[in-house]
């Protein structure tokens, strides 16, 4: 029996700072498991759809560790939330 791998979406914790001219930066984020990562640097942030999972919003491409990895803000429209953060994440199947 062939295993293959699917990418689901995983809600995170970040941590974010606002700057001067108002924009969104992650700082950090915890892992599903509780483990927290420092983000080393914003390399680039633009309007996109996670490709493997689907959603609409902000990709983030973050420096962690001196890896690239993305980050998908995904904006609320309705009541005081201002949307959740994500990743995608390959399971086993």
């Amino acid at each position: 029996m062939a295993v293959s791998a699917k990418a689901v979406k995983v809600y995170i914790k970040v941590s974010v700072v606002f700057d001067e001219d108002g924009q969104m930066l992650p700082r950090a984020f915890e892992w599903e498991d509780g483990r927290k990562y420092k983000i080393d640097r914003v390399l680039k942030k633009r309007p996109a759809h996670a490709d493997k999972v689907g959603g609409q919003g902000d990709r983030y491409t973050v420096l962690i560790g001196g890896r690239e990895r993305y980050l998908f803000f995904e904006p609320s429209y309705n009541g005081d939330n201002l949307g959740r953060w994500f990743v995608e994440k390959e399971v086993l199947t």
